[in-house]
């Protein structure tokens, strides 16, 4: 594996003043005072400090949301809606540069990624979501006797969005655009590893003109500010994408509360599965994307490869080839094809997962520890591994990494691939690569998960829908399907007789 030299860039456009709270269209600080640093996961250095709220910060940011939502946010036409969104899809375009700086120091991920994947995304996502503003409407349905009945689709209100720490701005994204454009107003909260582009997302919202206490941003802790945002009596719905523990703490917290309308996407083990009538390099190249990229830090990782035991010496010989070249780095290098994990506790995760995967038996063929740019930096970087001749019964081959780990098995046939491809608690994506078309249908229908792609990987449209089955979560983010989590129907008798 290539490593960059140890001289990393400044950035040239972000300024990473400290950030504050946004709570009705104001910048304040936390009700406590208290604040937290932001750290570079590629040094462990500070980047700057955040505003530490809490449950005192989310009531006046749930209360600014009611009044937004019954006051000004309601009296706007949908064009006037549609065409603000519209407006935050084009400033963070025109800011793309800037916000791809403060995503890769904050995260970690490369600039090209943020640049050319996280950025681009996030526009289409609050365009796409723009077009329903005017689209979302009810309808009339033929009923027995005198009556004329008819639907209304209606916001659901005030909305509590917590995001995860690996794509923070595209996440955002995928949370507000469709809330918005349903007509809720929504306190987020973004991940404490990683606020910086949410706030900044704050800063383009006041300034294409949605109305003050539309979008309300508090920067904080899971157990404090999400806990309370999660428990809060006057959030109708909360929306989350995390970790399953972490779901399951929001559910319960729905359930004791005022029963909010909860929605999940969650963790996963994706199978990805490479028949021997496969184009290799084909193959290669997805497999390649669907584990490494992001460091690996992407829920639907396909991080259980299965290789048809005939195709396996070639593939394997092709796969690992690839990813020796991986050049580890500076984030904000143009060059850097991988960056640190997020955290040093992410890393130390991962790092304690290489260990145990030696102990089970599996054989690291590329990588298997600490980089040395992790000692050379004090970044958190974890070389890109791979382990071959692992069995699905291996806890690296159920359990959740999060990270640039691939766990290699085999398989003899379509059943057998199935069986153990299926034989997770999870079902979030899965993927399948094969030339026999008649196969690909087959096993993709067979498969139990949210998304299944065949003879590619990570492929995502703002239109198509996303979520998981099983312990992925429920609920479907993007797509028309989205619409369904931020609006509930009302029926509307009338008496003709």
């Amino acid at each position: 594996m290539a490593t960059s030299a140890v001289k990393f860039s400044p950035p040239k456009l972000a300024q990473l003043k400290p950030g504050k709270l946004l709570i009705g269209g104001k910048w304040v600080d936390a009700k406590s005072g208290k604040r937290f640093d932001a750290l570079n996961p590629a040094t462990g250095q500070t980047l700057t400090t955040l505003a530490e709220g809490d449950k005192a910060d989310v009531d006046l940011a749930v209360k600014a949301a009611r009044a937004a939502f019954e006051g000004a946010w309601a009296k706007l036409l949908p064009r006037e809606r549609q065409a603000m969104l519209w407006k935050v899809g084009d400033l963070i375009l025109e800011n793309a540069d800037e916000i791809a700086e403060i995503e890769s120091l904050d995260n970690g991920k490369p600039i090209r990624e943020s640049r050319n994947v996280d950025i681009p995304m996030a526009a289409e996502v609050f365009r796409y979501y723009a077009g329903w503003v005017t689209k979302i409407h009810g309808e009339t349905v033929p009923v027995n006797g005198p009556f004329f009945n008819y639907t209304l689709r209606e916001p659901m209100g005030v909305v509590g969005q917590i995001i995860p720490w690996n794509f923070p701005l595209l996440m955002a994204a995928w949370k507000l655009a469709p809330a918005l454009a349903c007509g809720n107003t929504c306190v987020l909260k973004p991940a404490e590893q990683t606020s910086l582009s949410a706030l900044r997302l704050g800063e383009l919202i006041l300034e294409a003109g949605l109305p003050e206490g539309v979008v309300n941003i508090i920067t904080g802790f899971g157990p404090t500010a999400g806990a309370a945002l999660s428990a809060h009596m006057d959030v109708d719905k909360i929306a989350f994408t995390g970790e399953t523990s972490t779901g399951r703490l929001i559910l319960e917290a729905s359930a004791k509360s005022n029963l909010k309308r909860p929605s999940l996407e969650l963790g996963g083990k994706s199978p990805n599965i490479v028949f021997a009538d496969a184009d290799m390099d084909t193959a290669v190249r997805g497999t390649f994307t669907g584990i490494f990229f992001n460091q690996g830090q992407v829920c639907c990782a396909g991080s259980r490869l299965f290789v048809e035991e005939k195709a396996h010496d070639v593939f394997m010989e092709k796969l690992v080839a690839r990813a020796a070249k991986i050049k580890q780095g500076d984030p904000l290098d143009p060059g850097t094809t991988m960056g640190p994990q997020v955290s040093k506790e992410q890393m130390e995760k991962v790092l304690s997962y290489l260990e145990l995967g030696r102990q089970e038996g599996a054989q690291p063929v590329l990588g298997g520890g600490p980089s040395k740019l992790a000692e050379e930096t004090g970044g958190y970087f974890v070389e890109p591994t791979i382990f071959d001749r692992a069995t699905n019964d291996m806890r690296l081959a159920r359990e959740e990494i999060f990270g640039p780990v691939l766990t290699t098995i085999t398989f003899r046939d379509i059943e057998d691939v199935v069986r153990q491809g299926n034989d997770t608690l999870y079902g979030l994506a899965a993927g399948v690569f094969t030339s026999d078309v008649r196969k690909a249908h087959r096993v993709a229908a067979a498969l139990r998960a949210g998304t299944v792609w065949v003879n590619t990987w990570n492929v995502f449209d703002p239109a198509s829908p996303f979520g998981g089955y099983k312990m992925s979560g429920f609920g479907r983010e993007l797509g028309a399907h989205c619409l369904e989590l931020y609006t509930q129907t009302k029926s509307v008798w009338v008496n003709l007789g």
